[in-house]
């Protein structure tokens, strides 16, 4: 399996900015697909901002406020979340999607993982 470690989370005023991070934990799982959602309670998980293949994709609520980006030797992802809103205050997923190497010959099977999560909390 494969462990998606987040940080970055917690409490920021309004105006304000954030930086998530998440590192795929285990080596043999080649991502294609990286990013996040954010999920309130009672409320679907929802994307915010994702990368698939060289292609971003955002949420039209982070749009012009939010940056993601992927660092590949590490397998990585980080959201750069700035002028925060009250509104942003959820708690937000590391998503993977990709190939894992199931054995020592090579072969991969199709896998998604995702984090424990990670909370923000806006306040004005």
């Amino acid at each position: 399996q494969v462990q998606l470690v987040e940080s970055g989370g917690g409490l920021v005023q309004a105006g304000g900015s954030l930086r998530l991070s998440c590192v795929a934990s285990r080596s043999g799982f080649s991502i294609n697909a990286m990013g996040w959602y954010r999920q309130a309670p009672g409320r679907e998980r929802e994307l915010v901002a994702i990368i698939t293949g060289g292609t971003t994709n955002y949420a039209d609520s982070v749009k012009g406020r939010s940056t993601i980006s992927r660092d590949y030797d590490k397998n990585a992802v980080y959201l750069q979340m700035n002028s925060l809103k009250p509104e942003d205050a959820d708690v937000y997923y590391c998503y993977a999607r990709g190939l894992l190497r199931v054995n020592d010959e090579g072969a991969t099977v199709a896998r998604e993982f995702w984090g424990q999560g990670t909370e923000v909390t806006v306040f004005s």
